[in-house]
């Protein structure tokens, strides 16, 4: 499929763009709308003294835990690690920089940084260790912290479909961090399941302009893994009765 942004693969959609010490933003929400591709290319370049914008760090063995495990992330900026033990060990031994953000702070951290706007001030983390360093300013009698605007050297974006000149859907839940971090990134490379032509997407449900994706690609494989796995026990058939 032709189109200036497209590439054929991973490898070829970061070529030129990766260097040691830079920040990477990366798309998802646990597990899911990761950009599994991208974040496979990454971990095969060998970049190292990464800094990661991530609502989370994926698993021990999956996702952005594959950069971990290879000793290529540096910092993470983050709200959430549960998931990964080997997060923990390297937090608390000294050897991974965190820096801590409530979800919704950083979701907007990254938003503002998109949109031009350097700093914005909230009341989440007032009073806490959230604040610690920060500037705090009292409006119509509140008190508020500065939280300052998020960028990176490269965004990694997951959608559900694109078109060859990188407009994006995404699909439920894959719709948390993508959107914005696709706009906050002075490069943006996007990994889709179905990349169309030109048309192909109905212009009402496009979620990313293409304006704001430089390159784009088709991922040939998608495992979607489950993050943890939780089930009800089935009930049992009374004798006699079909289940």
């Amino acid at each position: 499929m032709a189109g200036r942004k497209v590439r054929d693969s991973a490898g070829a959609a970061l070529e030129g763009l990766l260097f040691d010490g830079m920040t990477i933003m990366a798309g998802g929400f646990g597990l899911c709308g990761i950009p599994e591709n991208l974040i496979a290319a990454i971990r095969e370049a060998g970049v190292k003294d990464l800094t990661v914008v991530s609502n989370n760090c994926g698993v021990d063995d999956f996702g952005l835990g594959v950069l971990l495990a290879g000793g290529q992330i540096r910092k993470m900026i983050s709200s959430y690690v549960g998931e990964n033990k080997l997060f923990e060990q390297l937090y608390l031994s000294g050897e991974l920089e965190l820096e801590f953000n409530p979800q919704g702070t950083l979701a907007e951290r990254i938003r503002a940084g998109g949109a031009g706007i350097p700093a914005f001030f909230t009341k989440t983390g007032v009073g806490t260790l959230v604040a610690e360093g920060k500037e705090v300013r009292e409006f119509d009698g509140e008190l508020y912290v500065m939280e300052r605007g998020l960028r990176a050297d490269l965004s990694i974006v997951k959608a559900w479909k694109g078109d060859t000149e990188g407009n994006l859907i995404y699909r439920k839940t894959a719709r948390n961090f993508n959107p914005m971090m696709a706009t906050a990134g002075k490069t943006c490379v996007a990994e889709v399941e179905a990349l169309v032509d030109i048309g192909g997407l109905d212009p009402d449900q496009i979620h990313t302009p293409g304006i704001f994706v430089d390159r784009i690609l088709q991922g040939d494989h998608f495992e979607k893994r489950i993050e943890r796995v939780t089930t009800r026990p089935r009930a049992t058939a009374a004798a006699g009765e079909d289940v």
